[in-house]
């Protein structure tokens, strides 16, 4: 069958089955720059007119709920781009992936990398009016350690932590038990009062340019500017990010003026928006992928995650799902990680049925078996890539059923219990290290919801994690991929497209090479 004529018939499919909802996620090219796609050159809506029927704000269209707003264990991107605008660290990120001072005015290094002191910044306050004291950073720092949490890190990259101490009333001196090259990028970890740990998710007291108001589980958040801000304050009064899983229900919003902007939109769809609103491309810095629980049958076989990898075919998920504005990774690191991205692990599993037929035969399974992709059903394009795989799986007799499931749900199952077979979703960084994207597939971490298990990768991420030479780190960190690659741990699919649309009166929005949603930025024109 002629490849056009196959991509016909499955686009037909996978619009029989689409879904309603809207695409997230659970951080050596150059960072790729935000894109106005669009503009709206028709006559604007009263909405869109730049008139502020409702004061100096926007209302934000978000698909998933903010479960858990602790700001040290915020488990998911979603979670985590909203609070970058309630809670800041020692550091903060900046949109070229670099960190930059925050709550530090600055830090010095020791000779020998073990020694981290910061400076703290003056006059910075928690949203109380307080002013951050050398007390409230120690205990922020000692928490993301493990403090309140038995000893376990609740900031993985806090395990080679030794020692947090308070020099004097504006110093603070972290120790660690071995030179860390990346340790800088965690400490965007947010600073909070000291003890407010079991209560934070109730005050949500910060240092950020806005403020937390209110909470509504599964409807909205609300946060106003904090007059006191230390930095530039925010050029916006007020955001509420109102919470929609509904794709349709989103674009209505945006046309009936009750939305002024929309995250991570999927790229079909720019189509029903592009001529009345800004629309902005970028991709979303992370990893989407059909992610394998190697513990359980079939999936314990190298050679069968080897042969759905060839039975797969990459290029077509991207041009059906991100109309082939996706950018194939091959492996668990996005391409805005520079250093780090390998482009030629895209095409080590090219599609080839039957190569994968014979994997499979050489697996034990010469007629296939049957199988579940479990997917979280608010994020359309995961929901859209299980379908295609679905598809695409049946050309090598492997019968697969979508499972798809509520948010918690996976996360809760899936993610945490690791309660599946196989799962579609996208794993993005806290920070712009390698060691975030990849040590979770070490047989012993607590993130390794895969449970891959290989000698040579624990051995090459633990010489990784501990060089001090910038060269010889990267070229560690590289091998790690390749062996994630060779043993197809998962199936990698991509770097999926992001949309942001956004009413055309607003101005200011930035993509960071990391998830982040800068909300300080923007503002009416």
């Amino acid at each position: 069958m002629p490849k056009f004529v196959k991509r016909a018939l499955l686009l037909l499919v996978v619009i029989a089955m689409l879904p309603v909802s809207l695409y997230g996620c659970t951080g050596d090219t150059e960072p790729t720059p935000s894109t106005v796609v669009s503009d709206s050159g028709s006559e604007p809506t009263a909405a869109q007119s730049g008139e502020l029927p409702n004061g100096n704000s926007v209302t934000v269209g978000i698909a998933q709920d903010l479960s858990n707003l602790d700001p040290q264990m915020a488990a998911t991107a979603g979670i985590r781009e909203v609070l970058f605008n309630i809670f800041e660290g020692l550091v903060k990120a900046s949109p070229d992936g670099s960190v930059i001072p925050a709550v530090a005015s600055g830090y010095e290094l020791s000779e020998d990398g073990t020694t981290y002191t910061f400076t703290l910044r003056e006059g910075v306050t928690f949203h109380d009016g307080t002013p951050v004291t050398v007390e409230d950073v120690v205990y922020s720092l000692e928490r993301c350690a493990g403090s309140e949490n038995e000893g376990t890190p609740l900031v993985s990259a806090f395990s080679v932590v030794e020692s947090i101490a308070a020099v004097d009333d504006s110093h603070v001196a972290i120790t660690l038990a071995q030179p860390s090259l990346e340790f800088l990028n965690s400490l965007t970890a947010a600073i909070i009062p000291k003890d407010s740990g079991p209560t934070i998710t109730e005050t949500m007291t910060g240092t950020g340019p806005f403020k937390f108001v209110s909470y509504a589980p599964q409807d909205s958040l609300v946060m106003e500017k904090y007059d006191g801000y230390w930095g530039q304050g925010a050029r916006l009064d007020k955001v509420t990010f109102r919470i929609i899983t509904d794709t349709n229900a989103l674009v209505v919003g945006l046309k009936g003026g009750t939305l002024d902007l929309v995250l991570h939109l999927p790229n079909t769809l720019e189509r029903e928006v592009k001529d009345d609103f800004t629309v902005l491309q970028d991709t979303m810095k992370l990893v989407q992928a059909l992610y394998i629980n190697n513990a359980v049958a079939p999936f314990d076989n190298e050679l069968v995650r080897q042969a759905m990898y060839y039975a797969i075919d990459v290029d077509e998920i991207i041009e059906f799902v991100c109309g082939g504005a996706g950018v194939a990774t091959g492996t668990s690191m996005y391409p805005a990680n520079q250093r780090y991205f390998m482009p030629e692990l895209a095409e080590n599993y090219p599609h080839d049925v039957e190569k994968a037929k014979e994997l499979l035969a050489q697996a034990g399974y010469p007629d296939g078996f049957e199988m579940s992709i479990t997917v979280p059903s608010n994020y359309t394009q995961h929901v859209q890539t299980a379908e295609v795989i679905v598809e695409q799986l049946k050309a090598v007799n492997i019968t697969a059923a979508l499972d798809l499931v509520e948010w918690e749900s996976w996360y809760q199952d899936a993610y945490r219990n690791h309660q599946y077979q196989t799962t579609v979703c996208a794993i993005a960084a806290e920070d712009m290290t390698a060691q975030e994207m990849l040590v979770r597939y070490m047989s012993d971490h607590r993130k390794n919801f895969i449970s891959f298990q290989d000698e040579e990768y624990d051995q090459v991420m633990t010489q990784a994690m501990a060089s001090i030479d910038e060269e010889e780190q990267t070229r560690l960190y590289k091998r790690a991929e390749e062996i994630l690659n060779e043993k197809a741990g998962s199936l990698w699919i991509q770097d999926v497209c992001d949309l942001a649309v956004m009413n055309p009166a607003l101005e200011g929005f930035t993509f960071y090479c990391t998830y982040v949603l800068d909300m300080s930025t923007i503002g009416y024109k």
